[in-house]
Formats: C-alpha cells, sequence, structure tokens
C-alpha cells in the first residue's frame, strides 16, 4: 500500500526522475492530451456542429414558426407531425421531421434538408403541398439553411411515430403534379439586401418575407391557389379565418398602427382598442412571435409599415367602428324589447359577463367595440371566433375563449341561427352594422370556409379523365381501323 510518503517515480521531482521515465511520462502526457483532443474532436462529431450554430438554428426554427404545424395539438411531440392543416382541397397532416430515421429527416444530407425547406421535394423525389410555405422559405439564405440543419439534427429529439398521412382526393393526390404548380409559382431566388435601404428594414423585410412568411396567409390567391403578386399582403381567406391586410394603406392596412403597437401586438397578440389575436395569428404569436427579440420585431414592423399600401374600399378603419351600448343593461331580461330578442338574449347569457354589458371589456376580455374582428367588411373572423373560441398563451399568461358552435361532442351548443343572430346583434351594437350573418354564413365557415374553383371542380375530375380517356382509347380504335381496313379495288 503506498502513501504520498512512499518514494515512488511518480513523486520524484521532474528533475530527479530517471531519463527514461521523464521520456515515458512526456509521453504519456501527449497520449492525454491527443485523447483530449481526440474526445473533443468526438464531441464536436456527436453534436455535429458547433453550439453558436445550434442556437442560431432554434433562432431560426424559431421565427419560422415549425412547431406550430409540425407538432399535433393535445400533447403532440414536438415536431413529431400529425397536426392536421385544413385546406381548401382537403386535411393536409405535417410530417415528422425529427432526426428519426425510421420516421423522419434523420437520413436527410443537408442538400436533401435545403431541398425540402426551400423546393418543397422530399428526399424519396415525393413533392410537398404549399401548406408547407416553401414559396417563402426559398428566400432562406445558405448560412441559414445550414444553422437549421444543425439544430434539427443535433437539438431536437427523435420521435419514432408515423403520423397519419394526407390523402386528398382526385386529382390533388397526384403529388407530381405539383412539379408543373413550382415551375409557374415557386420562386428560385434568396434574400438579397436592398443597398439602398436600412440594416433594419432589410433584417425586417427577411423576416417577414422568408421566416416568418406573412404572405402566406395574408396576400390573396389566384385560382390556382397561388399567392396574387398583383396585391401581396392585401388581405386573403384562411378557410374558416380571414387574414387581413397589412399593407401600410391608413384605411384597409396598417397605416393607422404606430411601430410600437404592431411590436405590442406581435409580442402579446393584444392591442387594447385595435386587435387580438385568434386562430391561426393567435399560433404564430404563441409558438414564434413572442420568442423573438425586440429589435427583430422592430425590423418587421418597420418592414411592414414601409409596404406599397392596398386599399380595398373600406370606408375605416376596422379598429374605428363602434361605441358602448347600453342596450343590453336596460333590456336584459325584457321579451320583446330587443330589435334582435334571440342574439340579445345569447349575448346576455353567454358573452357579457366578459365582455361586460356594454361591451368595453376589461383587462382580460377584449373591448367588443374598436376591434377588428367587428369592424371589418367581412364577418368570417368573427363567426369562427365564436365556432371556435380562442387560445393562445404568452409567457405564462393563458388567454382563452370557449367555443360555442356545436361539435361531434357538445351538440347542444349554439346552432348556425344562433352565431348568425349574436354576431348579427354584436355588430349591430359594437361593430360595422353594415354587415350582416346568415346562418349560411355560419355553415360555411364552420365547414371551412369558402372554396375556390379547383376544389369545387374536383368531384367531376375523375369521370372527365375517365371522359377523356374513353375518347382517346375510341379516336385510337378508329384509326387503328381505318389503318387496317383492306382497299378497295
Amino acid at each position: 500500500m503506498l502513501d504520498e510518503s512512499t518514494p515512488t517515480m511518480l513523486n520524484f521531482p521532474p528533475t530527479q526522475q530517471p531519463s527514461l521515465f521523464r521520456s515515458l511520462r512526456s509521453m504519456g502526457l501527449c497520449l492525454s492530451a491527443l485523447v483530449a483532443m481526440a474526445g473533443s474532436a468526438f464531441a464536436q462529431d456527436a453534436s455535429g456542429a458547433p453550439s453558436d450554430l445550434v442556437s442560431r438554428g432554434r433562432y431560426l426554427a424559431t421565427a419560422a414558426d415549425c412547431a406550430a404545424c409540425h407538432t399535433a395539438p393535445h400533447g403532440g411531440q414536438p415536431f413529431a407531425g400529425g397536426y392536421g392543416i385544413a385546406s381548401p382541397l382537403g386535411t393536409i397532416f405535417s410530417t415528422n421531421i425529427t432526426p428519426s430515421k425510421e420516421n423522419g429527416i434523420g437520413n436527410y444530407s443537408e442538400e436533401d434538408f435545403a431541398r425540402a425547406v426551400r423546393d418543397g421535394v422530399a428526399k424519396d423525389g415525393s413533392h410537398l403541398y404549399p401548406a408547407m410555405p416553401y414559396t417563402a422559405y426559398s428566400k432562406l439564405t445558405d448560412d441559414d439553411m445550414k444553422a437549421l440543419y444543425a439544430y434539427f439534427m443535433n437539438e431536437v429529439k427523435p420521435v419514432e411515430s408515423a403520423p397519419q398521412k394526407t390523402e386528398l382526393p382526385f386529382p390533388f393526390n397526384i403529388r407530381a403534379s405539383m412539379a408543373g404548380w413550382n415551375l409557374l409559382f415557386l420562386g428560385r431566388d434568396r434574400f438579397k439586401p436592398d443597398p439602398e435601404r436600412s440594416e433594419q428594414w432589410n433584417r425586417g423585410a427577411y423576416l417577414a418575407e422568408a421566416l416568418e412568411h406573412c404572405s402566406t396567409c395574408h396576400s390573396p390567391r389566384n385560382l390556382l391557389m397561388a399567392e396574387s403578386s398583383s396585391k401581396p399582403l392585401a388581405g386573403g381567406s384562411l378557410g374558416s379565418w380571414y387574414a387581413p391586410n397589412i399593407t401600410s394603406d391608413p384605411t384597409s392596412g396598417i397605416g393607422g398602427w404606430s411601430e410600437d403597437e404592431l411590436v405590442q401586438y406581435m409580442r402579446t397578440g393584444h392591442v387594447a382598442g385595435k386587435a387580438q389575436a385568434a386562430g391561426p395569428m393567435a399560433e404564430a404569436v404563441e409558438n414564434s412571435l413572442q420568442h423573438l427579440t425586440d429589435d427583430d420585431l422592430r425590423a418587421i414592423a418597420v418592414y411592414v409599415k414601409s409596404t406599397e399600401p392596398v386599399a380595398t374600399g373600406a370606408a375605416k378603419s376596422r379598429y374605428d367602428y363602434g361605441k358602448p351600448s347600453e342596450t343590453e343593461a336596460t333590456l336584459r331580461g325584457l321579451p320583446d324589447q330587443a330589435a334582435n330578442e334571440n342574439g340579445f338574449h345569447i349575448f346576455s347569457g353567454s358573452c357579457a359577463t366578459c365582455h361586460q354589458v356594454n361591451g368595453q371589456g376589461n383587462t382580460l376580455y377584449p373591448s367588443l367595440f374598436h376591434n377588428t374582428a367587428t369592424g371589418a367588411a367581412e364577418p368570417d373572423n368573427l363567426i369562427a371566433t365564436v365556432l371556435f373560441g380562442l387560445s393562445r398563451t404568452v409567457g405564462d399568461a393563458h388567454v382563452f375563449m370557449p367555443a360555442f358552435g356545436p361539435t361531434a361532442s357538445y351538440t347542444d351548443r349554439l346552432s348556425d341561427k344562433d352565431v348568425a343572430d349574436v354576431s348579427n346583434y354584436v355588430l349591430t351594437q359594437f361593430g360595422n352594422p353594415d354587415v350582416k350573418v346568415t346562418a349560411q354564413d355560419v355553415a360555411r365557415i364552420r365547414d371551412g370556409g369558402d372554396k375556390p374553383l379547383i376544389a369545387k371542380l374536383a368531384p367531376y375530375a375523375l369521370t372527365a379523365a375517365i371522359a377523356a380517356a374513353l375518347i382517346v382509347l375510341a379516336a385510337l380504335a378508329f384509326a387503328l381501323r381505318r389503318q387496317t381496313r383492306p382497299a378497295v379495288a
């Protein structure tokens, strides 16, 4: 048993150690250094990328709002897919983008990853649907693609589960058709800063146009469901919801908003006397925007405020409509006294407790006047909020409004007529009184909103294809018969 007083080679001073041992000791130190270097290199390879690159990729993935669509609701695993995106063509289920080799993107090279994100083509060559906003992500720089790849491959936890597959009706289930669509509508240019603009403006343009993909929701669509280049950011239908005009027009858009108000809205989803985020915008605030730096939010506000104004004929800003009402307090419980008795009683029983009897709201619930949902020219967002409710979490605060529309689980909730009646009451008392809602409008919103022409024609596509094939076969048979018919002498 050796102790510290026992003379060994190890506790001789270096100058008194035998020369052979000094050589061996030096070799040992070198080997230790090499092992340490190898361990460091191994850790680098195991993580796949420097930590700062991974951190940057994490921030970029947050800005791109990847989690919102690639994480299933109600406890889904992060980025494991399975989120059902309602589209006019049918429900599109997001894919697993964790580094699972069996079910996710674990076998993707950096080139495969970039091709999927920016070109909409998976590793196996299949085409993605543009519910994945690759038309915006196509502007991402090569450096940012490298950082995103590093994050997903090294920090995201692999999830070994296969999400539900997308099964659209014919002919939309033919993914190869997206190759032609991409030729028409997919830009291949990466973002290039405008040398005539400030660094802040360029940062905002890059965030808004590429990562946050604002135009994907806020631009109208053409007959083939591509963004209309003639009216960018002028507002567009999202099925049951409507993404409003966010150009710099002072009446139709956000020209009347200050930069501070825009930053506050993106950070919290709420600006008193103007708007509150619901539906897809609430998801964007919860999963993406609230996590961005103040500098980046300010840059987006600067850019949006500078966009080309697009007027859509609004008489005044959506948030300028309405005033407090005394009707609810005056007529509560009295039959035959309200212009819209059913809507009045629904409001009194279901809405007034939170939004107050005169519609002014409080610190928890928004005012119903000076509110973009009740002052808009289209009632879609008001109807959708009543039907589907509202839920967004900002920091530690959870903002919630229950859904009042009938569902498979709660068939005794408000009928389509009830929702129409209470919507009309709210519009008349607090919002744009020129807008009227019918039960058919409510049914349309509950069913996913207006269907584009190509979706309306889809049920006839198979019949048309069969008819076309029969015509071609008949023409070929006729031609063949003529060729084989014997000549007349």
